[in-house]
């Protein structure tokens, strides 16, 4: 296969390097910079790709679209904010152009998305067919998903990954976590009876090399392992795995005055999501159970 991957220096794109590169696959790296060799093309979200690459984009069995602005920070501002939506909507749109431009166009567009599309949900489960929320995050990730499902109009197979919170030492929203729960200062976070959607790398690796491999998966795919958890059982389980007391609880008047909407967002909106459409494809989770999952994070 011959693979364009975006966002390919980002956490789940190196993992995916590595595994396309294990199965022998062709890839093209896109990049900001100035491309050092002929397995990257250059790309920007603006900009989109170079008129000279698109020889390189004829004849691709599958793009992988990664890319976007980090969501993590201290606070959003309105320009964070905007940074995060234009750099989905507008990279994506340039990326559906680019392909309307090619005579051979890709067989496959796997397109980054999240389960911030479910919003704020309680204690209701989520499936692919449930109705998006009304969050900023959500409105986003409508937005993106819109951009990226023109790609079906051109005839190319489209799959939305509604990614959760990926557990990697390296990386992402557990590698944030590792230092004061190695301190010995981690906690429940507001009440901990919100729900924390989360999936193993191996897993996001695996269920995308999956979408690749079998034409008949299309559309929203919820991108998480089959057992979501409580703030309150993430927190006992990273305990016990790092195997330090958990007994400092960050409150939710802490989370608003330090964090504001971004930490509404990320520590207390809960969303509890299931993988229905992967369960029914098939997929065999190599995580699905959190305990495990954390383990093999953090070895």
């Amino acid at each position: 296969m011959k693979i364009l991957i975006t966002g390919a220096s980002g956490l789940i794109g190196k993992a995916l390097q590595e595994s396309f590169k294990a199965k022998g696959y062709e890839m093209l790296l896109a990049t900001r910079s100035e491309p050092k060799h002929d397995s990257q093309v250059q790309w920007d979200a603006e900009a989109g790709f170079r008129e000279e690459d698109l020889g390189k984009l004829e004849g691709l069995d599958g793009v992988i679209h990664l890319a976007g602005e980090g969501i993590a920070g201290l606070r959003w501002t309105e320009e964070k904010k905007k940074a995060i939506r234009d750099s989905r909507v507008f990279g994506t749109r340039s990326i559906i152009e680019t392909f309307d431009k090619l005579k051979d166009k890709p067989k496959t567009f796997i397109s980054g998305s999240a389960v911030g599309f479910y919003g704020d949900r309680g204690d209701d489960e989520m499936t692919e067919s449930s109705p998006a929320g009304k969050t900023f995050l959500a409105d986003v990730c409508k937005e993106w998903e819109a951009e990226s499902r023109r790609a079906e109009d051109l005839g190319i197979r489209t799959v939305l990954l509604r990614t959760g919170i990926v557990l990697s030492k390296d990386g992402g929203a557990l590698a944030t976590m590792l230092t004061p729960f190695k301190l010995g200062v981690g906690g429940v976070i507001g009440d901990g009876k919100q729900w924390m959607s989360w999936i193993s790398l191996d897993d996001v690796v695996g269920i995308i090399n999956y979408a690749l491999e079998h034409e008949n998966i299309r559309g929203a795919v919820n991108n998480t392992a089959p057992n979501p958890v409580t703030n309150e059982e993430f927190t006992k389980t990273l305990g016990s795995v790092l195997y330090r007391p958990t007994f400092l609880p960050l409150p939710e008047f802490a989370v608003h005055m330090v964090f504001g909407e971004m930490g509404d967002a990320l520590l207390l909106d809960s969303t509890r999501v299931i993988p229905k459409r992967m369960k029914d494809a098939g997929y065999v989770f190599k995580y699905p159970e959190l305990k495990a999952a954390l383990e093999r994070a953090v070895e």
